[in-house]
């Protein structure tokens, strides 16, 4: 006799318009802002150590982390596109704000580069933690849960690297990240709505 395979709950469907539909456009709103505001942040810090022979090393890994900021902005790009959603309206004041907190955090050194990565990615782990839940809970969009489940792991790993390169270390750490942190989360709820 064969076996049944094992009854799979079917996920119901996100009309176009529902209140769950316009969430998940400001999710994808807001998620990609942070992609672009990531990917400047990288590219400033860059500049900054790739202009110094001795700082190869800095150079190396924070190419790295912006390649795969870039592979998360591409994927936000086509879920704006599919989902027919907007970007922020703020996207133009992010870029050049998260470029000079990325040359700023540099120039004072790459222990101050790297906590600022820790505190950007803490939040945004954060942030991916509540989308997920979000959308598990109301049982949709497991392709979106899925990328949001790795996207999260990824920046994950680039937390996990700026720690041991020594993040805690910087001067000043707790405030700096503190800051960070906190015009974050103001980017955040100001990005899902604007």
């Amino acid at each position: 006799m064969p076996l049944k395979a094992p009854h799979k709950r079917a996920q119901r469907p996100v009309a176009p318009g529902n209140a769950m539909a316009r969430r998940i456009d400001d999710m994808v709103r807001v998620d990609h802002a942070g992609e672009t505001a990531a990917v400047a942040i990288y590219q400033a810090q860059q500049r900054v150590f790739g202009a110094l022979a001795h700082k190869r090393a800095i150079t190396k890994t924070l190419a790295e982390m912006e390649a795969g900021e870039h592979v998360h902005l591409n994927a936000f790009n086509d879920e704006l596109r599919k989902r027919k959603a907007r970007p922020t309206a703020l996207i133009g004041l992010w870029q050049p704000l998260s470029f000079a907190l990325g040359a700023g955090t540099a120039l004072l050194g790459e222990k101050c580069a790297h906590a600022c990565t820790e505190a950007v990615e803490d939040v945004i782990e954060e942030h991916y933690q509540g989308q997920i839940e979000a959308l598990e809970a109301a049982d949709v969009e497991p392709e979106l849960v899925a990328m949001f489940k790795q996207f999260r792991e990824d920046e994950l790993g680039h937390r996990d690297t700026a720690i041991a390169e020594g993040a805690h270390d910087a001067p000043a750490y707790p405030l700096l990240t503190r800051l960070i942190k906190a015009g974050c989360r103001t980017a955040i709820a100001l990005s899902e709505k604007v």
